[in-house]
């Protein structure tokens, strides 16, 4: 077999539907977000990205940045090993007890991304429970997918946000076989909030665990920024609460929490977290410090909400075709993969706003869009700019595409 001829016919299907990824060569830039450098093979460019999921612009926030110094002179670049084998440092315990505070869990546990720490979770927790059968959410990420199918246990699939349906479906499972739930609170594409009360409310009815995925909702929803089963008062109805670092928080890194029991079993037998090098401790640290700022600091959720809202405000005036979404997360419907693109490229090379055409296969085919992600740090002028940009784009891409 000619291997490279193979990857090259691939690729090459992959750039005629439109759908080919680039890489936007980007300089985040201290104190400067959301504006950065782009840098291009004969130019650098000023760009305001509008896609980031640095939420609150917490990844350069001057007290994360200075404890984040401190520590890396303190303590070094690296962990040094896996948490089993000396990686173990101070700050990942220190973390580990203010996730589970956050939470109101007995315990919670690090690794080193959102993904590892979904895919180690469920792959564990549903190989583990002898007979255990998986209720997913038709929509949930990839990563919790991958820890399902890698676990080899039983699942079903429930429609979207639909506790009926789910309901039917556990009623088809023996009462006595272990079951787990596996949901997200806020869906990243759509921006859609689950009805955490009822899924859970089900679950409880079949003894099934519920595992809920909150990456998208921590440190941007309920007291604290908890997230949105604290929001809806329904944390305690939660056995897993899954989070990551890396998005509100601005650091890096994903955890669980959950009784002290569970964890343990999952700290215990775990692959993606035993054999994994631990976090750096400064990252620990700077994590730290951004959970606690945001802990204590409602204004700067609600600044960010106002600005959400006014950019939704501001797309539907202009007639750009906005898609339902309860968060932060605005999606703009294109419905084409090539257009979607070409939009995109227009906004970068003729505006310098970088906004991420989204295309199969994170999205269906037919409803690709672009996925804005406005902060509190993108103020009324950028917000402006965006739109007339928007507007103005959007109908010449289409004669184009369309000739």
């Amino acid at each position: 077999m000619n291997y490279d001829a193979f990857f090259e016919k691939r690729l090459q299907d992959i750039r005629s539907e439109g759908r080919y990824r680039t890489f936007v060569d980007l300089e985040r830039r201290a104190h400067d977000f959301p504006d950065c450098r782009r840098h291009g093979p004969d130019i650098v460019q000023p760009v305001t990205v509008w896609c980031s999921n640095d939420y609150l612009g917490m990844g350069q926030d001057p007290r994360v940045i200075s404890v984040i110094e401190r520590v890396v002179r303190d303590c070094g670049a690296g962990a040094g090993g896996t948490r089993n084998i000396s990686g173990t440092s101070h700050y990942h315990a220190l973390l580990e007890r203010e996730l589970a505070e956050l939470h109101d869990k007995d315990a919670a546990l690090l690794f080193t991304s959102g993904y590892v720490a979904n895919m180690t979770a469920l792959s564990t927790l549903a190989a583990c429970l002898p007979g255990c059968v998986v209720f997913s959410d038709e929509r949930n990420h990839a990563s919790m997918i991958e820890g399902i199918r890698a676990s080899r246990a039983e699942k079903r699939i429930f429609l979207h946000d639909d506790p009926h349906d789910l309901d039917q479906l556990l009623r088809d499972v023996s009462p006595d076989k272990p079951k787990i739930v596996a949901f997200e609170s806020v869906y990243s594409m759509d921006g859609d909030i689950a009805p955490i009360a009822a899924l859970c409310e089900v679950a409880r009815k079949h003894n099934a665990l519920t595992y809920l995925d909150e990456v998208h909702a921590v440190g941007m929803y309920g007291p604290r920024g908890a997230g949105i089963a604290a929001r809806d008062g329904v944390m305690e109805h939660v056995d897993v609460i899954q989070g990551t670092l890396a998005k509100a928080f601005g650091v890096l890194g994903g955890y669980i929490a959950g009784s002290a029991n569970l964890v343990d079993f999952v700290r215990s037998n775990g692959s993606g977290f035993i054999f994994t090098t631990a976090l750096p401790p400064a990252l620990a640290a700077g994590a730290i410090a951004s959970i606690r700022i945001l802990a204590n600091d409602d204004a700067v959720r609600l600044k960010h909400q106002d600005r959400v809202q006014l950019l939704k405000d501001s797309l539907r005036t202009a007639g750009i075709p906005l898609m339902p979404s309860q968060s932060h997360i605005v999606p703009v419907l294109v419905g084409d993969p090539r257009l979607c693109k070409a939009i995109s490229d227009a906004l970068l090379e003729e505006n310098g706003i970088y906004v991420q055409p989204i295309n199969y296969p994170t999205v269906p085919r037919g409803i690709e869009r672009l996925r804005l992600t406005p902060s509190p740090l993108h103020d009324e002028s950028a917000i402006e700019r965006l739109v007339v940009a928007l507007a103005s784009v959007w109908p010449r891409k289409v004669e184009q595409c369309a000739a």
